[in-house]
């Protein structure tokens, strides 16, 4: 006697969406976990481009603000021939040029070593350039460059110059020899941008007053020097911003140049749901930066 074979069957409605809905299920946890790593991915990678940013600056600004000041050491400034050679008389040059109206040296102007505006805060960092022998070149060339990399060894400048300022673009800008002289104060299309995503710029300089039997060191702004060549360092503050929205929570401070605490949370325009990190460092001026105060 044959059985009737058993009749196939299929799943049914309910289990069809139970199936359903665990595989959305599964796909909104896995996107939930996507966007969670992704923001955090985000949130680090932002935070690290601010401290590239922010340690390329202050690499910059040491640079030359180190450099402020210095002098050449003309290691044949005469016609004196001495018994030994290593007893041969050197000098270091206080002036030189011109070798064109506008990039000549004189340390007696102590405005050609450091300068600046408050408002617009700029920051102006000159020192003597000169050419030496080098081992790697036929021809002499020049071991210094202003913050855009010039001027070229083959440049009859005697002064290195870099200017420093925001544009209203939240850009730190750089203008430098060989370079047409500034408009004031600068635009947004003089120089070259150096760094992007500024929220501040502020400049303060430590003065010695040197007045006899009571010297004093004070911090102040542009507006407050009166005298450059008293100037004996230099601090520079810069808050960057990041390019990656998030999620602020109320009560997310930073410090600003000015010491006081801003809420992350209630910016706006560009600067809304940003990462802001501050970044403060103070140059000291070489002791040569000095100078105009004793010649």
């Amino acid at each position: 006697m044959n059985k009737a074979p058993h009749a196939q069957r299929g799943v049914t409605l309910i289990e069809l969406m139970v199936g359903i809905a665990i595989g959305l299920l599964v796909v909104a946890v896995a996107m939930g976990a996507l966007m969670v790593s992704r923001g955090v991915t985000g949130t680090v990678s932002d935070a690290s481009g601010i401290q590239q940013q922010g340690a390329y600056a202050m690499r910059l600004f040491g640079q030359q603000l180190r450099q402020a000041g210095s002098l050449r050491l003309n290691r044949n400034p005469g016609t004196v021939v001495a018994a030994e050679l290593y007893l041969a008389p050197v000098a270091f040059e206080t002036k030189a040029g011109p070798a064109t109206s506008l990039y000549s040296f004189d340390a007696t102007k102590s405005e050609q070593i450091i300068s600046g505006t408050a408002a617009p805060v700029t920051l102006v960092v000159g020192y003597r350039r000169y050419t030496e022998p080098t081992f790697i070149s036929a021809t002499d060339v020049s071991p210094s460059r202003n913050c855009l990399g010039g001027p070229a060894d083959s440049s009859n400048h005697e002064r290195l110059e870099s200017t420093f300022w925001v544009s209203s673009k939240n850009e730190l800008r750089c203008a430098g020899n060989p370079n047409p002289a500034l408009v004031s104060p600068p635009t947004d299309t003089d120089g070259q941008p150096v760094l992007q995503n500024v929220a501040n710029f502020q400049v303060r300089y430590l003065v010695q007053n040197n007045t006899a039997g009571n010297p004093t060191l004070s911090q102040v702004d542009a507006s407050g020097v009166t005298n450059w060549a008293q100037v004996q360092a230099v601090e520079v503050c810069l808050v960057l911003y990041g390019a990656e929205a998030m999620d602020l929570p109320a009560g997310s401070n930073y410090t600003d140049c000015d010491g006081t605490a801003v809420d992350m949370s209630t910016l706006t325009g560009v600067r809304a749901r940003r990462m802001h990190v501050p970044f403060r460092n103070v140059f000291q001026l070489r002791s040569q930066g000095l100078i105009g105060t004793v010649l």
